[in-house]
């Protein structure tokens, strides 16, 4: 599929754009851009990968203009690049806002109008009945994409949704594992609190699948382990430390959930078991096709995907983390 095609990438050197470099890379594509704001990431990936087929782009999705040159000639584009971290997002709302939402605005019309194959936009579980700005942001990309499937019949644009990747940037492992190492106490927001996590790598496998696999207005989410963080907090002291780590409650952010949705209420009668790893969410009013291709699917019987159902024991934390990388 991606053989001697062109990709962009927008946020492209964070932890997900290397996976997914590194993955596409294996396909012997055409080109693969790098399209991002920080020109010492782009510098630090081009040493790594050292590959002629990557092309790195300084620009910002904030700039409809920049983003349209980025996507001449362009197959396909991985949507990566947002404003995530809620606390900030919460604090500069219009930052958030010009990123990911009218900067996901910019990516559509330039897919648009460079007649690119497909666009793939990477949301996340906060997007669903979201509570903080980022949330609200991520929940207006998902519907701008889904919604420019009817401006053109050349492009089709498709959503994944993620949970809490392992180990990428801003992630709570790293952040644990360096107050262990660090400071010898643990601060949780609170001993309640549950997510979900998958690896990195299960990250890009649905991102893949959904570009392999979608015709356009779905979206794409897999079935996730959920975890309680103190649980979590837990079984890295008890692998990592060397000495006793109090674990003190400090109280939630601006802007957190206790618990994040990956299919809400309002999506669940329109959501269908895809496979034993994936489920996809139809728009509220699908087309003839989307209904062609899914509607013999089984529908789920859950009545909303919530990170408080069946949580993973000590030992599936600790299996996850070592698969992750996360654990020696």
């Amino acid at each position: 599929m991606f053989k001697g095609q062109t990709i962009l990438i927008t946020g492209a050197t964070g932890s997900w754009g290397y996976e997914l470099t590194r993955h596409l890379l294996r396909h012997q594509p055409k080109e693969i851009r790098i399209f991002s704001r920080n020109e010492f990431s782009q510098v630090t990936m081009e040493r790594h990968f050292r590959s002629p087929r990557l092309t790195f782009i300084i620009g910002d999705v904030r700039e409809r203009e920049s983003v349209l040159q980025a996507c001449r000639g362009v197959d396909y584009v991985f949507h990566l690049a947002a404003l995530k971290h809620v606390p900030i997002c919460e604090m500069q709302p219009d930052e958030a806002l010009k990123t990911n939402v009218l900067g996901t605005e910019n990516v559509i019309q330039a897919g648009i109008r460079n007649q690119v194959k497909k666009v793939i936009d990477v949301s996340t579980d906060k997007a669903v009945d979201p509570v903080n700005f980022y949330g609200m942001t991520k929940a207006f990309g998902e519907k701008l994409m889904i919604r420019a499937n009817d401006l053109t019949s050349s492009t089709r644009f498709v959503c994944i949704r993620g949970g809490n990747v392992l180990g990428t940037n801003g992630s709570v492992v790293p952040y644990f594992k360096k107050q262990i190492a660090e400071d010898g106490e643990i601060t949780l927001t609170s001993k309640m609190m549950t997510r979900f996590f998958l690896t990195i790598s299960e990250a890009i496998e649905l991102l893949i699948k959904a570009t392999m696999e979608s015709i356009g207005g779905e979206t794409f989410v897999m079935k996730m382990k959920t975890c309680r963080i103190l649980h979590l907090a837990e079984v890295l002291t008890r692998n990592l430390a060397t000495r006793s780590v109090p674990i003190k409650e400090i109280g939630i952010r601006p802007g957190e959930k206790l618990h994040e949705v990956l299919v809400s209420a309002n999506e669940a009668p329109r959501t269908y078991r895809y496979s034993s790893q994936y489920y996809v969410i139809l728009p509220s009013h699908p087309t003839p096709a989307l209904q062609q291709r899914y509607g013999s699917l089984d529908k789920v019987r859950f009545q909303t995907y919530s990170s408080d159902t069946d949580p993973m024991s000590d030992d599936e934390i600790e299996a996850l983390l070592r698969r992750g990388g996360m654990l020696p």
